[in-house]
């Protein structure tokens, strides 16, 4: 009976611990990108079940049958589906994992795999954009088609990687791609390509560069141009908790300065802007933040504005009207039908005129035709509560600074939307013309006075219940500037302060904060030339250091404390070198001149006195300071250039401007002949003319060659050929020039445009007959194993049969046919030669001849010479050895025996050289060991190698460092590690005090 009790426990036990699948990983939407080089897609499905779960994949409603139907392209790899090879025809869809063991099924959520690509830029050219200094520009960039459209937008300048980084005065959408310029300067000009990056897919494209090219106004002053607000943030759809971004961008001159509102509300607590300006982003956004946001530009011309609506969408509370609509395309049109939870609930559009919480949970829609049935889901959630302060009271401390504006927020967790009433005391507030309750339950008190103090409480009511929460308000006085900034004029390296005081409430703190064009003074980054000077609490002067040209502007100091703040402003002027020109432009372009136009730039307080054009080959040109273009003569036709022009003025050379785009002058017939032109009859009787090759800025065109022309003294025409090649040096004509006669060579130029001149007439003397003496005197000598040393008396014949140079031939005696025999040709004025590549311990037979043009002479009576034999052919094996105190390095060796067919060994070679150098001390011993002196620092190499009558063994190498270097000295101890040039720790030497 135990033993059936056993039986019967043990199958509850386990019957209790099966159960159905449930999943631990599910399917996630995947991008693919059309042309990665990774050819797979891996969806990841685990489940926990016992007994284990069979996992099986669908795609698009259909069944992937792995097992009935095997596919070249899927496979399963534990539950995880595998796609290779994917095709977006085959492969692209939604995907679901199946889980099924004998308890149950479960279905994954849906997972989407699309293919992701990003299309090339067309490659027509596009249009340059002519724009006037001062004025705003817009550059459109017309990104290719692309998925998923989420990519980030840059600019690149002239040369990739030289992208456009973003400031007050240019903004790059990333809605529109496109680049705002607010206002154009003259160093605009150049070359500009949009950039579209996808971070999904991993690649990148760029447009053909758009030209821009700034124009210059004749007069003086820039024209000013009032605010254009051109990149405007459209109508915004957010869910709650969700961060979003709002760009406006406007143009202009002056600069717009940008600033943010809501209307009939403060910007949310938690909004961040940047881009100086043109972005707005709303952190986490919440229900109260839904509203009207208004852009407002403006400058010294004028004011532009733009508001749009964001709408916060989110949970359905209860009470309230919802409509849930389901829109499907077909043909014939599909119908619509609903279910909840699983269950039919109705057909088309399903309104509920009064949420309850007994209409949460899963709705589907469903769509049908006869053609088919898709599927669409959605969860309602309605949730309600009384109104709550618990997460967000009214602040309790408020203050307030006198004759200013205090809002005091009211933000309770409620649902539906809570009544507000607020009280001072037990006196209830109403709207009025300084007090205004906000629909949100913000209280507004304007041009507030001590008589506002007192405590605040905020009453908020819903169906469910209510709640308050109450704050104290006081009112400070207010922050006033005692003495302001004036307007101040430097040279550039002097010294200058700008005073600032102010008054303020003296039981708060106060802090003084700089601006200087907008831009934030960081004292601590910004502390070369910038430091505040906090004489008291009462004043925050700003005191401008070694002042430079950059720092010329409009600063403004404000006095901040937590309740308000009060600002002043003033002009700082530099004196210094002028500004870069602007806007280097080529207008005339001929074949040796060009004319330039430029801007003039700033002349920071101090008169132009010149001008100054660099370019690269002709000397710089200079010019009056007022002119603003000149005519460069001297160029060489057919070459490439660009310009730049900088200012001078009482105080030196200012910046170069920026580089014009890069010209070429026009085409011209060559005007430089070729030079060193000399002939020559060779061996066979063949010409060979040749000449020192023209340099390349020379060609002024294309298709640049040489004329080689020649011809018999007697004879009226030329003969003549083309050489095409730019860089040859050499022509040889093959037929054979008749003997004992005058040949005149010449050779001219040419190019496109036409041939340029000859060069001088070169003068040959063809030989009648070849040399007829043979050499009587031939000695040879070994030098190595592989060398030896040939010389001779030479031979002196008179005309036809003079001489022009000497051949040596030779080979082994036994071993080589003659025909192959090695040769070397010298000139006649040389009566010895090096011969080079013989075979060691080899008997050679050695002759020598005279020739000239008409050919070879009489041979000489055969030197025969014996090779020396190899050195040999095995490494040294060195040792090292430091003395005690490390002045001394020891160095031994093994010595070396040579075999019979090989080299005597004499002696050995050491070379001592630096590491990295090619060159050293070299030192001779017949013994096997060496010693010298410890070098102190460095990095040393020593090569060792036998010394041998057929040349010298090969290399052994040693590496030594050096005795020490010092490092750092500090308060207990001396350390001696190695020096910088010392590769790696050797020697450490620490002395104690």
């Amino acid at each position: 009976n135990m033993s059936h009790l056993s039986i019967i426990l043990l199958y509850l036990f386990k019957k209790l611990s099966c159960f159905g699948p449930i999943f631990e990983e599910e399917p996630l939407d995947t991008v693919y990108a059309e042309d990665s080089p990774e050819n797979k897609i891996s969806m990841n499905c685990r489940a926990r079940a016992n007994p284990p779960a069979i996992i099986k994949w669908w795609l698009n409603n259909w069944e992937i049958k792995l097992m009935e139907q095997p596919d070249e392209h899927f496979s399963l790899v534990g539950g995880n589906l595998v796609i290779t090879n994917p095709d977006k025809g085959k492969h692209a869809g939604k995907y679901v994992c199946v889980a099924k063991n004998v308890y149950g099924t479960v279905i994954s959520k849906e997972a989407t795999v699309k293919f992701g690509y990003l299309n090339q830029f067309p490659t027509d050219e596009r249009e340059p954009v002519h724009v006037k200094e001062g004025q705003g520009a817009v550059l459109l960039c017309s990104p290719p088609s692309r998925y998923p459209s989420e990519v980030m937008f840059r600019w690149i300048y002239n040369d990739f990687p030289n992208f456009i980084i973003p400031d007050q005065r240019r903004f790059v959408s990333q809605t529109t791609g496109n680049m705002y310029i607010a206002k154009v300067e003259a160093s605009d000009v150049g070359n500009y390509s949009c950039f579209v990056s996808s971070p999904t897919i991993g690649k990148s494209v760029f447009s053909m560069p758009i030209s821009l090219i700034p124009q210059i106004e004749s007069e003086q002053e820039v024209k000013r141009y009032p605010s254009d607000i051109r990149v405007k943030f459209p109508k915004t759809y957010a869910l709650v908790h969700q961060n979003i971004t709002l760009e406006c961008f406007a143009l202009g001159n002056p600069l717009p300065h940008i600033r943010w509102r809501k209307l009939d509300a403060d910007l949310p607590p938690n909004y961040e802007v940047s881009m100086n300006g043109a972005l707005l982003h709303l952190i986490n956004v919440q229900y109260e933040d839904e509203g009207s946001y208004e852009c407002e530009t403006l400058n010294v011309k004028g004011m532009d504005w733009y508001r749009q609506w964001l709408y916060v969408e989110g949970k359905t509370n209860v009470g309230s009207e919802l409509t849930l609509r389901c829109v499907a395309v077909g043909k014939p049109l599909p119908w619509i039908r609903w279910l909840k939870d699983g269950y039919s609930y109705g057909k088309g559009e399903l309104k509920f005129s009064s949420l309850t919480f007994e209409d949460s949970g899963m709705y589907q829609c469903i769509a049908e035709n006869e053609w088919g049935t898709i599927y669409a889901s959605a969860e309602l959630r309605v949730v309600s509560c009384a109104p709550t302060f618990i997460y967000n009271p009214v602040k309790k401390v408020l203050l307030g600074a006198e004759n200013g504006r205090v809002v005091i927020e009211c933000k309770p967790r409620a649902a539906p939307k809570p009544k507000f009433i607020w009280k001072r005391g037990s006196e209830l507030l109403t709207n009025s013309s300084r007090m205004l309750i906000w629909d949100d339950g913000s209280l507004e008190i304007l041009n507030v006075s001590k008589s506002d103090e007192g405590s605040y409480t905020c009453y908020a009511e819903n169906d469910h219940g209510k709640s308050n929460s109450t704050g104290t308000l006081t009112i400070t006085e207010a922050t006033k500037i005692t003495e302001a900034p004036s307007d101040t004029e430097a040279v550039v390296g002097d010294t200058t302060i700008l005073q600032c005081s102010a008054s303020f409430d003296p039981s708060l703190d106060i802090t003084f904060i700089w601006t200087v064009d907008s831009y934030v003074i960081n004292f601590y980054t910004d502390f070369e030339h910038y430091e505040l000077l906090m004489g008291d609490e009462n004043s925050g002067d700003l005191l401008i250091k070694n002042i430079q040209v950059r720092h010329a502007g409009h600063y403004s100091c404000t006095a901040q404390t937590i309740v308000d703040n009060a600002t002043a402003e003033a002009d700082v002027f530099v004196k210094g070198l002028p500004g870069p020109p602007g806007g280097v432009r080529v207008e005339e372009i001929g074949d040796t001149s060009v004319k330039l136009r430029w801007g003039l730039g700033s002349d920071h307080g101090s008169p132009l006195i010149q001008h100054r054009t660099n370019i690269v080959f002709p000397a710089p040109v200079f010019l009056d300071g007022s002119t603003e273009s000149a005519t460069i003569v001297d160029l060489y036709p057919w070459m490439q250039y660009e310009f730049r022009v900088h200012a001078i003025n009482e105080f030196g050379a200012g910046e170069n401007s920026r580089s014009s785009i890069k010209i070429k002058t026009w085409d011209a017939r060559p005007t430089v002949a070729p030079s060193d032109v000399l002939g020559q009859v060779g061996i066979s009787g063949e010409l060979i003319v040749t000449w020192t090759p023209v340099k390349p800025q020379f060609f002024f065109g294309k298709k640049f060659g040489y004329v080689v022309a020649f011809k018999q003294y007697e004879d009226s025409e030329w003969k003549w050929t083309t050489v095409e090649d730019p860089e040859t040096r050499r022509y040889v004509y093959k037929e054979s020039m008749t003997p004992d006669t005058e040949i005149q060579v010449k050779v001219k130029t040419y190019n496109n445009k036409g041939e340029g001149p000859s060069s001088l007439i070169s003068v040959v003397d063809s030989p009648r007959l070849a040399p007829t003496e043979a050499l009587l005197d031939v000695y040879a000598r070994q030098v190595t194993a592989t060398e030896a040393l040939v010389w001779w008396l030479p031979i002196y014949q008179a005309p036809p049969n003079w001489v022009d140079g000497y051949q040596i031939r030779y080979w082994r005696k036994y071993d080589d046919n003659e025909a192959a025999a090695s040769r070397v040709l010298v000139h006649r004025a040389i009566n010895q030669t090096r011969l080079e590549n013989m075979r060691p311990d080899s008997h050679y037979l050695i002759e020598v001849r005279a020739f000239n043009g008409a050919g070879l002479g009489p041979p000489s009576e055969h030197c025969e010479m014996f090779t020396r034999r190899p050195p040999p052919s095995r490494h040294l094996r060195v040792y090292k050895y430091v003395s005690f105190n490390r002045k001394w390095l020891y160095l031994y060796w093994d010595h070396i025996y040579n075999y019979w067919n090989e080299s005597y060994v004499e002696g050995y070679k050491i070379l001592f050289r630096k590491e990295g150098e090619r060159y050293g001390k070299l030192y001779t011993t017949g013994r096997h060991y060496i010693d010298f002196p410890m070098p102190e620092t460095g990095d040393y190499i020593i090569e060792v190698r036998a010394r041998c009558e057929g040349g010298d063994g090969p290399i052994s190498q040693i590496r030594v460092q050096g005795e020490y270097c010092l490092l750092h000295i500090s308060k207990d101890f001396i350390f001696y590690p190695p020096h910088s040039s010392c590769s790696y720790p050797n020697h450490v030497l620490i002395i104690t005090k």
